[in-house]
């Protein structure tokens, strides 16, 4: 009877450590809620800015959207989006149009998600305190390596 005990135990623990997530950033994450359905068309979908990907540190391509669907604003990235894989990939919007390809600087950018896929169409919540009007551009970044991957500068 100890030994089924033990053995629960031991499962219930493995699997909570397991399940933890780790977060270790200098700069708070800003989580974003992703959508299960990455860019689902809608009639109250609003496109406000766009703009086309561009190599930094590693080759990146594809369209990226600014849209506001139901009062709520979103980073949508296209079908013909792709990246290289790396380490520690984040979706974040970049105050200039070219922001530099290594060392950007915390002040200068929000982090809006980790980037779910290097290829695809994907969707990304702007956080609601987040004013898309200070920000150039929309950029993959490395975290780890502080290292810029590509980036869209924004226009209407």
């Amino acid at each position: 009877m100890k030994l089924n005990y033990l053995a629960v135990l031991c499962a219930v623990t493995l699997l909570t450590v397991a399940c933890a997530k780790e977060v270790n950033s200098n700069q708070p994450n800003v989580q974003a809620e992703q959508s299960a359905n990455p860019v689902a068309t809608s009639l109250a979908q609003t496109p406000t800015q766009s703009g086309t990907f561009q190599a930094a540190e590693h080759p990146t391509k594809g369209m990226v959207r600014l849209v506001t669907e139901n009062g709520k604003r979103y980073v949508e990235l296209d079908e013909a989006f792709k990246t290289d894989n790396g380490p520690d990939l984040f979706v974040i919007l970049h105050r200039s149009e070219k922001p530099p390809t290594y060392g950007i600087k915390e002040k200068d950018y929000v982090s809006i998600s980790r980037l779910q896929k290097v290829s695809g169409t994907q969707r990304y919540a702007i956080p609601a305190g987040v004013n898309v009007a200070d920000f150039g551009s929309v950029a993959i970044w490395c975290r780890q390596f502080n290292a810029t991957f590509g980036f869209a500068p924004l226009g209407s």
